[in-house]
């Protein structure tokens, strides 16, 4: 099998050959930590979780996954002045606050998650080769500032597919030191109102970084100067990859040798962003909604797609997770729990193909379809191998209702008292049945079935499972 993946670069499927045999390494631009995270912030983790989680299961890849944290930047000095708030202070409460929504959401941990300013010293060292190969230039008034030099470099707009002439003015600083209005900031000189905190000493002036270059440095630091995988959000393919890229390659970097960009989640048409106030954050939505619902309705769509956020939309979500952990829990667990199939061949071939989660998801269902009908059949062995699969391809979209990680914010000592109660319940029905008291077992399978849970008669005894909320009860 061969991954193919849509490199917004050349706008074309390619082949995904990694730089090095056997291994993978992405970056993805994190968030920037000004605020609370919504889902319009963290739709990308999810989409390179699944990314990650395929390479590694589908394709035996040891990946190495760096997501960075901007902690220094123009709209956290703001936001933290307005809160009379240390920048820093600010910056590592949101950080922990995303790390905290991540975990929530089963996005697996990064291999590394650098910070912004703990990579001053690898900006410099960029900073110095462009000047010296006369791509970027101090400001002439000795504000501090550092220019990267477009017009120096042929291919700037090649990622976006953009002419220099049909560009905008750079809007990330102050114009006055600039050689072309178009130039971007590499570094950004200390100014009177910023905290003292705020800035680092340079051969240049003291200040603090621009936003594109930090992400060059912490790629090169993470991955060296070539790596495979660069991903984000489709906002940031221009200014901030454009330049990215501009910027690494003019000093001497292959960088990036795939873009991969997700698609944004919007609602009533626009994107879900701050300034539109209409944010739905990771934290709120949990309080009401299943986190693995939530996880499930950012994966399903494909990530390039946009998703558009509606009422009833999680309902939708919670249903089609319901249907998949009904069946798993009423083939047994236990009873599948030691079998490791492959994925299904169609499944490999929907994620193959840039990612096609509603594809493969396809597959899920129709296994959960299969499983079902052989469980009303009595053919257990078939259920059996369709919930593994179930298992399985759930792993690869971070979905699998078996999965430690649903559960373990569930009050076990609920589950156990549960658990008794429902086992004894069954017991006595049992009894009721083997005396012919048909009325007293109807009346315990009622009960049961009122408090949403479903009893089903099989070869091997009765088995129970929590019921979907649309589940039909027959009596005895």
């Amino acid at each position: 099998m061969t991954l193919q993946i849509y490199d917004t670069a050349t706008r074309s499927l390619r082949d995904f050959v990694p730089q090095h045999e056997g291994k993978a390494g992405i970056y993805i631009c994190g968030l920037t930590t000004q605020g609370s995270p919504h889902i319009g912030h963290v739709r990308f983790t999810v989409a390179f979780d699944i990314l990650r989680r395929w390479l590694t299961t589908g394709h035996g890849l040891d990946v190495t996954l760096v997501r960075n944290v901007t902690d220094i930047d123009d709209k956290i000095l703001r936001k933290s002045a307005e809160h009379d708030a240390d920048w820093f202070a600010w910056s590592y409460a949101h950080e922990r606050e995303t790390s905290d929504a991540l975990d929530t959401l089963g996005v697996l941990r990064p291999s590394y998650e650098p910070r912004a300013t703990g990579h001053v010293p690898d900006m410099v060292e960029i900073m110095e080769a462009l000047i010296e190969k006369g791509h970027a230039y101090p400001a002439p008034d000795g504000s501090g500032d550092v220019y990267f030099d477009v017009k120096s470099w042929p291919s700037y707009g090649e990622l976006t597919r953009q002419s220099l002439d049909d560009m905008e003015p750079a809007e990330d600083a102050d114009p006055r030191g600039k050689r072309d209005p178009r130039d971007f900031a590499l570094w950004k000189g200390r100014k009177s109102d910023e905290p003292r905190s705020a800035s680092w000493p340079t051969p240049y002036g003291e200040g603090r970084p621009g936003w594109h270059l930090e992400c060059s440095a912490m790629a090169r630091r993470w991955l060296g100067d070539t790596f495979d995988i660069h991903g984000g959000g489709i906002d940031l393919r221009f200014p901030h990859h454009e330049n990215e890229q501009a910027q690494s390659r003019a000093a001497g970097m292959g960088f990036a040798q795939y873009w991969m960009h997700n698609g944004w989640v919007t609602l009533s048409g626009e994107k879900m962003s701050k300034s539109l106030g209409n944010t739905l954050t990771v934290e709120e939505l949990t309080k009401t909604v299943r986190p693995i619902v939530l996880r499930y309705y950012l994966g399903a769509v494909h990530y390039r797609a946009t998703i558009e956020y509606h009422e009833g939309a999680l309902a939708e979500a919670g249903a089609a997770v319901e249907r998949i952990e009904s069946f798993l829990q009423r083939a047994d667990p236990s009873s599948y729990a030691d079998r490791s199939p492959s994925v299904p061949t169609a499944f490999a071939d929907a994620m193959d193909d840039d990612l096609n989660v509603s594809g493969a998801l396809a597959v899920v269902f129709d296994a959960v379809r299969e499983g079902n009908t052989a469980l009303d059949d009595g053919d257990t062995d078939v259920a059996r191998d369709r919930a593994a699969e179930v298992v399985a391809m759930t792993s690869v979209l971070g979905v699998n209702p078996l999965d430690p990680h649903w559960s373990s914010s569930v009050d076990s000592r609920a589950e156990d008292a549960l658990s008794v109660l429902v086992e004894a319940l069954i017991s006595q029905r049992k009894a009721a049945r083997a005396d012919k008291d048909f009325a007293t077992a109807d009346t315990i399978r009622d009960q049961l079935a009122a408090a949403g849970v479903a009893v089903e008669d099989t070869p091997d005894g009765a088995r129970w499972s929590l019921a979907r909320p649309d589940a039909d009860t027959e009596k005895d």
